[in-house]
């Protein structure tokens, strides 16, 4: 009761801590308010979904933030945790610490329109093209959870939208699923190692925030404490970070001491051949092609560059997949992300690799 009472605390820290106006952030990108959201109409069981106290745009998303170089850095510490993205000589990095306080960034990086969408709760970061339908849009939090999981929105329909089963869940566009886009999750020294030229998300985001403060207390490090209600699967603790490759309503997942012998797993689920590369620091998962079922991989990471692995055939690449040395093509990112064990069975038919 008392940690739930000072979670509950660190919620109503998110809202009453805001120094820059709402009403903008629930515009659409043209200017025009969006139409109401008046559907009752739910994917999921509405009894499911939760109020988790905030009230839409509660927590605020931010859009188009300050990026600083890494130098900059004044409060990163090295295993603290990034999701990293890559778009040509854009790489950019989206620190827990500022995801914490605001789950959402909408970003625009080149030609990419990206949302990276964090929950503090589930331990999930997935990137979402915010292009919809031919048309782009902003994500906001909602202030509803769905196990435990955040429920973002559309501004343009105000859909709400699981951000684990990557789908619309109600709204106009109720069964849309999301265009994945590739992050990766990984402790700032390694991110700033392979790309020491990235950017960072800067602290001046309009927000009065104690960024660097974990606003949940011991929330991210103790398995029997939970706010909302949702089920549990006593295969692995509770908080244990797992990586999860999707397929449908499946799930396969696996853990860091998967690694310990060998850093590249080739695995086969849901009629898909997928080589998995793992260190202490971060997991990854490739989708192969036909084509390259037939080649050897090898674990090639270093700690110097950007390169993870390698094949027989000469080629080099990043942990994007995207080829660094050599010809042909890169290897596919998979559809998968990092979690807290308990929300991966929460949503799907889950098994572990090696049971």
């Amino acid at each position: 009761m008392k940690k739930a009472l000072i979670l509950c605390l660190g919620y109503l820290m998110l809202v009453s801590c805001s120094t820059s106006s709402t009403q903008e952030s629930t515009l659409t990108p043209e200017g025009e308010q969006p139409p109401e959201n008046n559907s009752n109409e739910w994917s999921v069981p509405i009894s499911e979904v939760l109020d988790g106290g905030p009230g839409r745009d509660g927590i605020p998303a931010l859009e188009n933030p300050t990026m600083v170089n890494a130098e900059d850095n004044i409060i990163l510490l090295d295993n603290d945790l990034v999701l990293g993205f890559k778009n040509g000589n854009d790489v950019r990095a989206y620190q827990h610490q500022i995801l914490d306080w605001h789950e959402i960034v909408n970003d625009n990086i080149g030609d990419v329109s990206l949302a990276v969408t964090y929950c503090p709760l589930t331990g999930t970061g997935i990137g979402w093209n915010r292009f919809i339908n031919g048309k782009e849009t902003t994500f906001g939090v909602s202030g509803l959870l769905y196990q435990t999981n955040l429920v973002p929105f559309d501004r343009a329909t105000l859909s709400n939208w699981s951000q684990i089963l990557n789908e619309s869940v109600n709204g106009n566009l109720i069964g849309k699923k999301a265009d994945l886009i590739a992050l990766v999750e990984t402790d700032w020294k390694t991110w700033r190692t392979m790309y020491p030229n990235t950017k960072i998300v800067g602290l001046n985001t309009g927000f009065n925030r104690t960024y660097g403060v974990y606003p949940y207390v011991t929330y991210r490090t103790d398995n029997d404490f939970f706010l909302f209600p949702t089920p549990k699967d006593d295969r692995l603790p509770s908080k244990e970070r797992v990586y999860a490759i999707i397929s449908n309503d499946r799930a396969k997942a696996y853990r860091f001491s998967d690694f310990n012998g060998a850093n590249t797993i080739r695995d086969t689920f849901g009629g898909k051949s997928y080589l998995v590369v793992g260190n202490a620091n971060f997991i990854l998962a490739f989708e192969l092609s036909p084509g390259q079922q037939a080649l050897n991989f090898e674990y090639a990471f270093n700690g110097t560059t950007e390169v993870v692995v390698s094949d027989n055939n000469g080629n080099a690449y990043n942990v994007f997949g995207e080829l660094t040395t050599g010809t042909g093509n890169g290897l596919k990112p998979a559809s998968g992300f990092m979690a807290y064990w308990f929300s991966v069975p929460a949503f799907y038919e889950t098994e572990l690799f090696g049971n």
